[in-house]
Order: C-alpha cells, then structure tokens, then sequence
C-alpha cells in the first residue's frame, strides 16, 4: 500500500498534491528548491537557475472564478484578472489555510529520483535531496512530479544563421523583467506566445520602435469579451463544448474562425494563423492590436538571417539599426532529476503519459506528472483533479487497463491533437473533455440530467453557464458543502 508520497515542487500543482495525499490519509513530503510557495507565481527580481521566471507585469489570462482551487474561492473584492503578487498572496493563503506549510521542506532541491531495487515488488523510489550542501535520501511509496514545464529556456540558436556575428545583445524572455533598460532602443522580439506579446507590448511603451516577429502567426484574443464579461466564462460552457462535437467539421471550423475575428481581422494585422482552423492556444493580449495600429509594435514574418546590425527577413525586408534581440521561443520540458529519463518520455523521446499523468510502462503505477498538459482552460483547477485522481490510483481505487490499452488511449488522443492542434507532441487538449474524463474517473463528475430532476436552476447554471471549477466539487469523494452556492453566485463576484 502507498503511504509516503515525495512531491517534487510546492508550485499551485504541488500543493494541490499534497492537500490531496493528506485528504486520503496519505503522508506527503513536498521538496522546494526555493524559500516560497507558489512556484512560476513566484517573483524574483533574477532568473534563478531551475526555476521558472516571470517577468514583473505579468497578469493570469483566466479569470479568478475560473482559475481558483476547487473548494477554495477567490475573496469577492478580488480583480477577474490579477497581478502575479496577488495570485501569489491567494496561493499563500491557500496553503495556509489547508495547513500545507509543515508538509514542505524548503530550500531543498530534489537532485535524483531513481527506482528502488525491488521496484516491480514494492513500486518504491529513492529520492535524493540537497538542502545547505548536505545530500540525504529517503525511500517513498510513490512521486508525484509538480516541478512545471516553464524552467527550461529553448533557445534555438542553431535555427537563425547569422545571429553570432550579431553584435546587439540577445537573451531568452525568461531573463526580462522589466523595460525600463531598453528606452529609446529597437528592439526584436521573435515568437507569438503570451510572453513575446506582452514584453513587445510592454517595450513599446519605452522603446523607439518594437518589431514583433512570427513564424506561423496566431490568434490573439481579447480577456474582456463581448459585454465587457471575461473570455472564459463565455467561451468555456459545457453547451459550447456540446455544440462544438455534434456540428460537422466544417460549420465547426467556420465558427471559430468567425469568433476569432469578431474584435479584429487577424489578417490585416500580420497576425493570421498560417493553419486558420488549427485550435492551437491563442494569445491573450488586450492591447497588441492597438499597438500594431499606433505603429509602435511592427508585426514582421520569421527571420532568415541575422547580419551584424540588421536582420533579414524572409518576406526580403531587411531591419536596420537592430540593438536587442528577445526569444521568446518557449520551454522544453526536462526531469535532470529522473535517473532514468525514458520513463516520462517512453517514445520518440517524447511526454508520453496516460491521461497526460501516468508513465504507462512502469511496473507499478507509482508516479504521477502533474500540470504537464495544456489547455484553452485554468491550470489550477486542472492540476487540483489531476492529483485527485492520481491519488485514487496510487491507492488502487482507480484500476487502470493493461499496459497495451493505456497506450492505444495515448495514441488515439495523439492523433485528435493531430487533427485539430496539427500537432501530435502538443500538450494541448479541450479543457471541459479532459475534466470530465478524469472526473468521471473518481466519480466526480456532475450528471446534468440527474441534477435536473432535483435542481433545475442549478442544472441550467452547470450546462449553460461558464464550467467553473466548482463543478468538480458538487458530487461523490471529496465533495465541497460550499459548492452549489459558489455556482449560483460566481456572477455576482465577477461583476464585484
């Protein structure tokens, strides 16, 4: 039987996992290279090696009743969209008041996690930590691996010919933190994501000119969407995911493109996807447009080659006077402390896990990965189901399908994300399916109809109405008192 759990970070992913061992009767002990909770929400005025960074401004993309722990509302006075110090206040609190702080051991770095001896008996790791210099190891009936996918940058040099004879400075978006040293300077910034948009928008405001540059182009939405309400309690509905899986293909395809395009065309700004009806996650900026408009953001096709001042483009266009290069290329997802590396990436060395959390070959279903998928959905509440679930695993009342069968599930769920991301290694997948899939799994998940015939309004609410964490809390293990009434009041502290 698993008792002693190692959790690996004490990031919103970690502390899920460790409230979620404790609520099972399970022992967790949460490792922490830092001297905080709270993970990438974790400002540090310098990128610190090993641990995500962000940059001073940085503001959530998911609205605050779509974002929150399941059985943990933000207070009513809270912004929809907040400020990272304010996210990490609400993440201290959380911990705090689920006293999850004597369960992590701080200033601890987790340097090897490695398979015990008699691993295919007893499904045992050996973890190996440092903390003040000092190395100790310690044997856990289960790992759950909570340490993020946005610590390690990916620079790819080697894909701009020219950019060593380059003589400006350039530097990944992990180490920007704050425009001011950039004034009066030109500055290139290359990659569409969240992170290229906001810095772009943001050195705009001091810089004498910004040039944004995109490989492939993407969809830019807005976080206030129609009357002024936020994106996703409009967009992520139970009907709309409905809707979204009988409509054919094609009607699908048009009304998104149309939803997408609704505040601006993406085409007369540079910004038009190269693959239009490709669901890959869009960027939320609520300025980028505006600032492509003033002319103080230049959207410009991907970079062919670098000279010593200047940069070629590949639509012919040459940029003169370049000083700053930022990547804004994204992460690679990297485990230095698994010993053995094939176990998260069994394939193709690629993250290939059942349900995004399992490593289908180990001999014993000891290990989850937690907060490695990607959706058009909040990562809190993902996380918070995904280590309930695993959880229920680890104890042996989830019984899993034979090896074979996990991976024909990993496989055909590779090519959903083929057909509709266009790419199969994506981490992407529909937020409200992948919910309810492992809900359904723990016998979680909300029966609308059920819930009709005793409580008809607040069945409309559920299906209608935005998919709320809260959702996941209504019924079976682990069910919240409190979570009917934070369904049919979310409004009410929205527009507070």
């Amino acid at each position: 039987m698993v008792r002693r759990v190692a959790v690996v970070g004490a990031g919103v992913s970690g502390l899920a996992a460790t409230k979620c061992c404790l609520e099972e009767g399970l022992e967790p002990t949460c490792f922490e290279q830092s001297e905080n909770v709270g993970g990438l929400w974790y400002y540090t005025d310098q990128a610190e090696e090993g641990r995500a960074s962000i940059y001073r401004t940085v503001f959530t993309n998911s609205c605050k009743e779509m974002m929150c722990y399941s059985d943990f509302p933000f207070p009513d006075d809270h912004p929809n969209y907040m400020h990272n110090a304010r996210l990490q206040h609400y993440i201290c609190k959380y911990a705090e008041h689920f006293d999850l702080l004597r369960h992590i051991q701080f200033k601890t770095l987790v340097t090897k996690v490695k398979k015990r001896p008699d691993f295919s008996v007893t499904g045992q790791w050996e973890v190996v930590t440092r903390r003040d210099g000092k190395e100790e190891t310690a044997v856990f009936d289960a790992v759950m691996v909570c340490s993020g996918h946005h610590v390690y940058p990916n620079l790819p040099l080697a894909e701009f010919p020219g950019i060593q004879k380059f003589k400006g400075c350039y530097f990944h978006s992990r180490e920007y933190k704050e425009p001011e040293k950039f004034r009066g300077k030109k500055v290139l910034v290359i990659g569409l994501g969240n992170s290229g948009c906001d810095i772009a928008v943001e050195l705009s405001t001091v810089a004498s000119q910004v040039y944004l540059s995109s490989r492939s182009g993407s969809w830019v939405m807005s976080r206030v969407w129609d009357n002024g309400y936020p994106w996703d309690m409009l967009v992520i509905t139970r009907f709309r995911t409905w809707l979204g899986n009988i409509l054919p293909r094609a009607i699908s395809d048009w009304l998104y493109v149309r939803g997408m395009n609704r505040f601006f065309k993406h085409e007369n700004f540079g910004l038009m996807p190269l693959d239009r009806t490709s669901r890959k996650e869009p960027v939320f900026n609520d300025d980028l447009p505006s600032r492509i408009a003033c002319g103080v953001v230049v959207m410009k096709p991907n970079v062919k080659e670098f000279r010593e001042t200047s940069v070629l483009f590949q639509d012919g266009t040459v940029q003169d006077d370049v000083d700053v290069v930022v990547f804004a290329t994204g992460y690679s997802y990297s485990y230095p402390f698994m010993e053995d590396d094939s176990i998260i990436k069994c394939r193709d060395n690629q993250v290939t896990l059942y349900k995004g959390i399992l490593p289908p070959r180990l001999e014993k279903p000891t290990m989850a990965v937690i907060g490695l998928v990607q959706s058009l959905g909040p990562i809190i509440p993902t996380a918070d189901l995904q280590c309930r679930w695993a959880v229920k695993v680890f104890q042996g009342q989830c019984t899993l399908p034979p090896v074979s069968e996990m991976m024909d599930d990993i496989d055909e769920k590779m090519g959903k994300k083929l057909k509709w991301y266009g790419n199969s290694t994506t981490l992407q997948t529909d937020y409200i399916s992948y919910m309810d899939e492992l809900a359904s799994a723990i016998g979680v998940k909300p029966s609308v109809l059920k819930i009709l015939l005793t409580d008809p309004q607040l069945a409309l609410k559920v299906f209608f109405g935005p998919c709320s964490p809260y959702q996941f809390r209504l019924v079976g293990p682990g069910s919240w008192s409190g979570a009917r009434k934070a369904i049919l009041t979310q409004w009410d502290r929205t527009l507070q």
